[in-house]
């Protein structure tokens, strides 16, 4: 009999434990085939310990949940009738949200003091409110554009404030990554990876690189400029095109749950009904553009030794290479 996988979100703190033992008994050799069992073990641990910690991401900000806690935000986003003060308060809580996503799923190699997050965090949250709230007032106001290349780039408003506001915060985010540099390791062969797992081998950091950390930050803003992408360009083109339609024309009611650019306080024609819709469409579209985004680069990130400092040049492990955690 089939059975259905369970998700990983909901592993119960015995349930990780158990993962735990299973992996360890199979890098220790004390298992020697990769079972189901096992395979879904490997699939519990990478998705809730932190690989630099080795201790459990806060589960709302891992990135397996990040479809779900978005979604609520979004929810928030979505009230009707919310005033300037209400659009302020759910854009901070979203760009807060990403703060902490990025925070908790950042390479630790480089520990942050108390100060240093909490400068981080409000400058995040100050320069992504701005960016949004400023293209939200800009774009409109262009007057050179013909009547439907504003309404193209009135429907891309909210793209270009989530894409530009989500990069800026995780540059901000992990700021210090790239002044102070991260852990960078040779890279291995097959048979001294199975020596490190079995504790024959004992792997330290060649050093911390510049380089490489602005690597790593520059990879996964652009995963979150992926990630927005499907989610907040698809919907309102195809609006556009539907619009021109008669049988939409007659529904304008249908315009709210896949206009993703029009702020819900001004469609008094609103109903609940609409708002299912809205989230079921960013739903479904999330659940795709999230591995996507994500599979775009590695986490455990490749690059030859001499394109890092000199410091790097000729001490890479197999071919040549080293390897440092992307974060993500």
């Amino acid at each position: 009999m089939c059975q259905v996988p369970q998700p990983t979100l909901l592993t119960s703190a015995a349930g990780l434990e158990k993962a735990k033992h299973l992996v360890t008994a199979y890098k220790t050799g004390k298992m020697q085939d990769m079972t189901p069992g096992l395979w879904s073990a490997k699939k519990i641990i990478d998705s809730t310990i932190h690989p630099d910690t080795g201790e459990p991401v806060f589960l709302p900000f891992r990135m397996s949940c990040f479809v779900l806690t978005n979604l609520a935000v979004t929810a928030g986003m979505l009230t009707p009738g919310l005033g300037t003060a209400g659009t302020l308060a759910w854009q901070i809580t979203n760009q807060s949200v990403n703060v902490g996503f990025n925070f908790s799923n950042a390479n630790k190699s480089t520990p942050l003091s108390t100060s240093t997050i909490v400068q981080s965090y409000l400058l995040a949250v100050s320069a992504s409110c701005g960016v949004a709230l400023g293209l939200n007032a800009a774009v409109p106001r262009l007057k050179s554009l013909s009547p439907k290349a504003k309404l193209i780039a009135g429907r891309l408003v909210p793209f270009a404030a989530v894409a530009t506001a989500g990069a800026l915060n995780v540059f901000l985010m992990r700021g210090e990554e790239i002044r102070q540099g991260i852990d960078v390791y040779p890279a291995l062969s097959e048979s001294e990876k199975r020596k490190v797992e079995s504790g024959e081998l004992e792997v330290k950091p060649l050093g911390k690189s510049k380089k490489a950390a602005t690597l790593a930050v520059g990879e996964t803003a652009i995963s979150r400029v992926l990630n927005a992408t499907p989610i907040m360009v698809l919907p309102p083109l195809v609006l556009v095109k539907l619009q021109e339609r008669d049988w939409l024309k007659q529904r304008p009611r249908m315009v709210t749950p896949v206009n993703l650019g029009k702020s819900i306080h001004h469609n008094r024609s609103w109903h609940p009904a609409q708002l299912t819709v809205q989230l079921g469409l960013i739903f479904a579209t999330s659940v795709f553009a999230l591995p996507l985004a994500l599979a775009a680069f590695p986490q455990r990130q490749s690059v030859r030794a001499k394109t890092l400092e000199a410091e790097f040049h000729g001490r890479g492990g197999r071919d040549g290479m080293v390897e440092f955690n992307r974060g993500i």
